[in-house]
């Protein structure tokens, strides 16, 4: 006779394994929703061109709204369906799988934060473009370092890969809400001589967010090295300073 608590814990089971769902589940779900029209759209705005820094990456044509949704939907989706998503060469099946990953990492215990963390940075040459980045950095390589060493940042800042230097530089925004800007200035002053536009914006933009909190510490990493940063960069930084103070400093510049 069967043990009906063993049926019950299996059934249990087989519901909680429904509600997680599979990459394919949210693989299906993107699909359903896709338009080609606003896939040739991204594919020119993420500049997916030869020799373009997102080239040869795949579009479905969904939007940054409607993948959060499907994401939502699959919030409790097992890492090892995120790793498979993450491994999609469709763009979109990798921002829904970051979505996850930041929503769980919210919400989970030390461990799995860890896990998150572990893939997220064995996955970094499939987080190959600055929204996947953008979306993604602060929350959870910033979110783990947050109590700990944070020498894994100096490391991928001296990277020879384009996103992995983005992700150091953006991961500081998590510090900077905490009014904590050590690490934003360190990583920046590593990047000044970065040839990258994507990261001259990055870095400006991580400067100009340390500004907005406390503008006498934006003022001082400028007084120093203003004269050394790319333009681009510059620009951003000072981009809620008073326009007498822009102008001297893109002088400087």
């Amino acid at each position: 006779m069967a043990n009906p608590r063993r049926k019950g814990t299996a059934a249990r089971e087989k519901t909680a394994s429904a509600l997680q769902g599979t990459a394919a589940d949210l693989q299906a779900a993107l699909r359903r929703i896709a338009s080609p029209e606003i896939a040739k759209t991204s594919a020119w705005f993420f500049k997916t061109g030869p020799g373009q820094y997102g080239e040869g990456d795949q579009f479905l044509g969904v939007k940054v709204p409607e993948v959060r949704r499907v994401a939502r939907s699959f919030r409790d989706l097992a890492i090892e369906e995120v790793s498979r998503l993450l491994d999609s060469p469709i763009h979109e099946d990798r921002l829904a799988a970051l979505v996850v990953l930041v929503n769980q990492f919210e919400r989970v215990d030390e461990a799995r934060q860890k896990k998150i963390f572990e893939l997220y940075l064995s996955s970094t040459g499939r987080i190959n473009n600055w929204d996947l980045v953008d979306v993604s950095a602060p929350q959870i390589v910033g979110g783990w370092l947050a109590e700990r060493s944070r020498t894994t940042l100096r490391k991928l800042a001296r990277s020879t890969g384009l996103w992995e230097r983005r992700i150091a530089i953006i991961a500081t925004l998590h510090f900077i809400r905490q009014r904590d800007f050590a690490d934003t200035l360190a990583i920046a002053e590593l990047l000044l001589g970065d040839k990258h536009d994507l990261i001259h914006k990055a870095t400006g933009w991580m400067l100009r967010e340390v500004g907005k909190r406390d503008e006498a510490v934006l003022r001082g990493f400028l007084d120093q090295f203003a004269t050394k940063m790319p333009r681009t960069m510059l620009r951003y930084a000072i981009e809620r300073l008073p326009e007498t103070s822009r102008r001297a400093y893109m002088l400087k510049g």
